[in-house]
């Protein structure tokens, strides 16, 4: 088969040709269409709908000037720039900005881009957008691919979403959001944990327990009928669900105050050790600072108990018969009521009813 004229040419020649072809064309010939320029972020006055997002990062009463601060801020900056219309303000107070879990307001202006309502965010800064990396660019990126894109402005970092050269600026920020918030989370965990080396315990509110001025647990009397009550029925064999209806029926009151019981409710307070006056503390612990989902502490941290840290309400003795019928129940190991602890809960019921001190 003869050989072709191309595959004769020697590589010096083959290069020429290269050259030649890409010296272009004669600019004469070439007409040119050109595109439509793209404003920059501060010139474009086409108009836009826009949502504003603010976050606090606590519920405390104190910062509600912070958020108030930013919706203020930023109703003025809307009636400022032309061709913005301010379609609603996303506010999540009390949130992580770590996960996005519970933050509704957040989740409700992406579904609002989703359906077309907006065609920009405005925000505070990254880290009051997300201090997720993960998070920051995966929203950032779906909002841009969408259809018009939605563009996201970070007003501290003066950072705008749909510049081609805003991701890297913004994945570094984020990053620096990400690692200022695992910083913060390690602080935390080491001052627990040393606040329980030297057995300084938090006291979340219990029913039975009151807090006195210097923050110590002091017997609830009113409420202390209700606990032993629960115990003294658990020990002669009825089951959660029974307590719980019988202390509904009874109008009794949860630490919050609310007279439905629920068999859950009831374990909690049977599995509490602080009823028989011990504290002990990190029985859950939480593995990761992004997500905020706390787990059972096998052994995983430490764990530091104060025996007599208060005055008790039932015996240590019925507290640990408690913990073993407990455990014997989940082993499918029932327990039956005889005749004898009917006639001792019905006396016990009786006192109950008429106002005796049932201590």
């Amino acid at each position: 088969m003869p050989e072709s004229k191309e595959n004769r040419l020697t590589a010096a020649e083959r290069k020429e040709r290269i050259r030649e072809r890409y010296k272009g064309v004669d600019a004469d010939t070439l007409d040119v269409i050109p595109a439509i320029k793209t404003e920059s972020f501060y010139e474009d006055v086409r108009e836009k709908r826009v949502g504003i997002y603010a976050r606090v990062s606590t519920d405390d009463s104190r910062q509600t000037s912070s958020y108030e601060l930013q919706k203020n801020h930023y109703m003025d900056v809307i009636s400022r720039h032309e061709g913005w219309n301010l379609i609603e303000i996303y506010a999540d107070e009390g949130i992580s900005g770590t996960s996005l879990q519970h933050r509704d307001s957040f989740q409700k202006m992406i579904r609002d881009c989703r359906e077309g309502k907006l065609d920009l965010i405005v925000t505070k800064s990254v880290s009051r957008f997300a201090r997720n990396v993960l998070d920051c660019i995966g929203y950032v990126r779906e909002l841009a691919a969408m259809h018009p894109p939605i563009g996201v402005f970070f007003e501290t970092e003066n950072i705008y979403t749909l510049d081609p050269n805003s991701e890297m600026s913004l994945s570094f920020i984020s990053t620096l959001a990400q690692e200022e918030s695992h910083n913060k989370s390690e602080i935390m965990n080491a001052s627990i944990e040393m606040r329980f080396r030297r057995g300084i315990f938090l006291t979340p509110p219990l029913l039975g327990y009151d807090l006195d001025k210097e923050g110590n647990l002091v017997i609830n009397q009113e409420e202390a009928k209700t606990v032993r009550l629960i115990f003294f029925m658990y020990l002669y064999g009825y089951t959660c669900c029974q307590i719980a209806d019988t202390l509904t029926k009874l109008g009794r009151r949860t630490k919050k105050g609310n007279t439905k019981w629920s068999p859950g409710s009831i374990l909690r307070q049977l599995q509490n050790e602080r009823h028989c006056g011990d504290v002990l503390a990190r029985k859950t612990w939480t593995p990761s600072y992004l997500n905020h989902k706390s787990k059972k502490n096998n052994h995983d941290r430490n764990q530091y108990r104060q025996r007599d840290h208060h005055e008790a309400i039932v015996s240590r003795d019925d507290f640990i018969a408690v913990q073993r019928l407990i455990s014997n129940q989940g082993y499918g190991k029932l327990i039956r009521l005889d005749n004898i602890s009917k006639k001792a809960v019905g006396s016990y019921m009786c006192d109950f009813y008429t106002g005796r001190d049932i201590r």
